[in-house]
C-alpha cells in the first residue's frame, strides 16, 4: 500500500479486531440477535449477513472496490458485511452497531477516493447497498425516485427506456453509486445548463442514528440541504433520493480533439481559458494534459484532449465555435451527432456498446490511484503551464483533467447546498495518477510525484481556502481522529477546503442529528455536543 495518511494501518490491527470478533462470541451472538429482533422483513437478516467465514465474504467485498490501494492483505476487514433487502435490515444495524460500539460504513458504488466506504481503523460494519437500487421514474412529472444502492449508469439507462428527451446532471462513470455520489455535489457534461446532481434533488429518505426514517417533510430542511452536497455518511445512511429530471434534446453533438504542443496546444488552452466558462450553458468543452510520444522516436511531448457535449446539432456547434472559439479548429468531420444517451457511452468510451452495458455494475478499471483536486479563478500564464508540462513529464501516468465552470454553476448561490464551488471559478482541476504494478516503493513514487504537482499549483490555484472537491476524497487534506473525540479544529482543517463557508454550518446540522457523533470517519462533520468535548 502506498504511504498516504488514508494507508496509516497495521496489518496486525486487522487481524487483532477479527480473532477477537470470533472468540467473544457471546458478543459476536448477542449482537447477531439484537440484529434479529430489530429487523422485521420476511427476509431474515442472517440470510444477508456475511462474516469471514462465508465462502462469499471476499468476493462481496471485493466487488465494487475500483482503488486497489485498499484492498490488500494489510487492509483492515470489515467484522461482517449486510447486504440489506428492506430498510428495516438497515435500522436494526444502525441500533445495534450503537449499542456494540461497532462503526459503521456504508457503500453504495465503492468509488470512494480513500477507501472511506468499506475501511476503517477501528471495529466496523460495513451496509452494501448493492440490493437496494429500485429506479422509479415518472416521465409525467418529470421526476424519479432512486434507490442509493443504483449506479449513475443504472439510471441513465432507466430514464433513456422511457425518454429519449429527459436527461439527469451526474458524473460520466457508470459503475459510480447515487449514494455517495449525489450527496458530495455530483458533477457531469450537463453541469453548466442544469447545474450539480444536487441541484436537482427535491426528496430524500435517510436512517438516522436513532434508527429513524426522515424524509424531506420530517427531517426537516436544515438536515435536507446537509445531505445534498454535504456528504451523507457524516448524518445517516441515504435510502434513495427523488430527482428532477432535466430536458435535453433528441439529438446532441461530441467531439474529441487533441492538439500537442508542436500543433499549437499552448496557445490554444490558453484561449480556453479564457471562454470555456463563457461559451453559453449548451455546450460543455473539458480538457485533460498528459505526456504522449512524440513525432521522433523516443521523444515525448504533452498533449491537451479537448472532448466536448453540445446540446444541439453540429451545424449550431461549428457556428459557436467559429464565433467563440475559432483557435481549436473545429470541423464538421470532428463531430458526431447522436442521442443523449448515446453521448453518455461516448464520455464512458463505450461507445457502440449497447445501452445496457450501463447496468454493469462491475468498475471498467481497477487499478491504484491517488487524486487530489484544486479550483483555478484566474487563467494560468504560459510559465506557469510551462512548469506544468515539466512535472508531467515526469510521470506517464500522472494527467490533468479540467472541467469548466460558468453557466448555470454561476447562477447558483454558494450557500444553496453545502458545495460551494459556483461564480467566480474558471475551471476544476483532477489531479489524477495510476499504476498496475503492487508495491509500497511503487506507490510511494506516483504519490510523491502528485504531491509534488499539487504543491508546484499553490499559486495557481484558490487561496484562503485552497478549495477540493469532497468527491475527489484526499486525506491529505487532514483527518479526523476515530477513536476518542472527534475536534471542530482539526476538522475544519479539510472541512473549509471542502465546503468554505458553509462548513459551521454543517456542523450545526450534525451537532443536531446526530449528537453522539455516531456516524463518522476519517472526513466526517464533527458533532458539538456538550459530551464530545472539542
Amino acid at each position: 500500500m502506498g504511504a498516504s495518511s488514508s494507508a496509516i494501518f497495521l496489518p496486525f490491527v486487522s487481524l487483532v479486531v477479527l480473532v477477537s470478533w470470533a472468540t467473544s462470541s457471546s458478543i459476536h451472538e448477542n449482537f447477531l440477535q439484537c440484529l434479529s429482533l430489530n429487523s422485521n422483513h420476511t427476509t431474515p437478516i442472517s440470510n444477508v449477513l456475511y462474516t469471514p467465514k462465508n465462502l462469499s465474504y471476499s468476493a462481496i467485498l471485493e466487488s465494487t472496490i475500483e482503488n486497489l490501494r485498499f484492498s490488500s492483505s494489510a487492509t483492515p476487514k470489515p467484522l461482517l458485511i449486510l447486504t440489506p433487502l428492506h430498510v428495516s435490515h438497515i435500522q436494526a444495524a444502525v441500533i445495534c452497531s450503537k449499542k456494540y460500539g461497532m462503526n459503521i460504513r456504508v457503500r453504495s458504488g465503492g468509488h470512494d477516493y480513500e477507501g472511506l466506504s468499506y475501511v476503517s481503523e477501528i471495529p466496523f460494519i460495513i451496509i452494501d447497498l448493492v440490493e437496494l437500487r429500485s429506479i422509479n421514474i415518472s416521465i409525467e412529472d418529470g421526476t424519479a425516485w432512486v434507490e442509493a444502492g443504483a449506479t449513475v449508469g443504472e439510471v441513465y439507462y432507466r430514464i433513456a427506456q422511457k425518454s429519449r428527451t429527459y436527461g439527469f446532471p451526474a458524473g460520466s462513470c457508470p459503475t459510480v453509486g447515487v449514494g455517495g455520489h449525489f450527496s458530495g455535489g455530483g458533477y457531469g457534461t450537463l453541469m453548466r445548463k442544469y447545474g450539480l446532481s444536487a441541484d436537482n434533488i427535491i426528496d430524500a429518505y435517510i436512517v438516522v442514528s436513532d434508527g429513524r426514517v426522515l424524509n424531506r417533510e420530517s427531517m426537516g430542511e436544515d438536515l435536507f440541504w446537509a445531505i445534498r452536497g454535504g456528504g451523507g455518511a457524516s448524518f445517516g445512511i441515504i435510502l434513495s433520493w427523488k430527482i428532477k429530471l432535466v430536458p435535453v434534446p433528441p439529438i446532441v453533438t461530441v467531439f474529441t480533439v487533441g492538439r500537442t504542443l508542436e500543433q499549437g496546444a499552448l496557445k490554444v488552452f490558453l484561449k480556453w481559458q479564457q471562454v470555456g466558462s463563457r461559451l453559453q450553458e449548451d455546450i460543455f468543452i473539458g480538457a485533460t494534459f498528459g505526456a504522449v510520444s512524440g513525432s521522433q522516436e523516443g521523444e515525448r511531448t504533452i498533449e491537451v484532449s479537448f472532448k466536448s457535449l453540445f446540446l444541439g446539432n453540429t451545424s449550431q456547434l461549428l457556428s459557436l465555435m467559429k464565433k467563440s472559439f475559432p483557435e481549436l479548429g473545429l470541423e464538421a468531420k470532428d463531430c458526431l451527432e447522436m442521442s443523449w444517451i448515446e453521448s453518455v457511452l461516448y464520455y464512458t468510451d463505450l461507445s457502440g456498446e449497447p445501452v445496457n452495458v450501463l447496468l454493469n455494475r462491475i468498475p471498467q478499471f481497477k487499478n491504484y490511484f491517488k487524486a487530489k483536486s484544486d479550483y483555478v479563478q484566474e487563467p494560468i500564464s504560459e510559465t506557469g503551464l510551462q512548469g506544468v508540462w515539466k512535472m508531467l513529464y515526469q510521470e506517464e501516468a500522472g494527467i490533468m483533467i479540467l472541467s469548466p465552470y460558468g453557466g448555470r454553476m454561476n447562477e447558483i448561490s454558494e450557500t444553496e447546498v453545502p458545495f460551494p464551488h459556483r461564480k467566480g471559478n474558471l475551471y476544476k482541476i483532477q489531479y489524477l495518477v495510476s499504476w498496475d504494478e503492487e508495491g509500497d516503493r511503487v506507490s510511494q513514487k506516483r504519490i510523491n510525484w502528485i504531491r509534488k504537482l499539487y504543491a508546484y499549483m499553490a499559486p495557481y490555484v484558490s487561496k484562503f481556502p485552497r478549495a477540493a472537491y469532497l468527491n475527489y476524497r484526499d486525506l491529505d487534506l487532514g483527518i479526523n481522529k476515530l477513536k476518542g473525540n472527534t475536534s471542530y479544529a482539526q476538522a475544519s482543517i479539510w472541512g473549509i477546503k471542502y465546503f468554505s463557508c458553509n462548513f459551521n454550518r454543517l456542523v450545526h446540522v450534525k451537532t443536531k442529528v446526530d449528537p453522539s457523533n455516531f456516524f463518522r470517519n476519517e472526513q466526517s462533520i464533527p458533532s458539538l455536543s456538550p459530551w464530545w468535548k472539542n
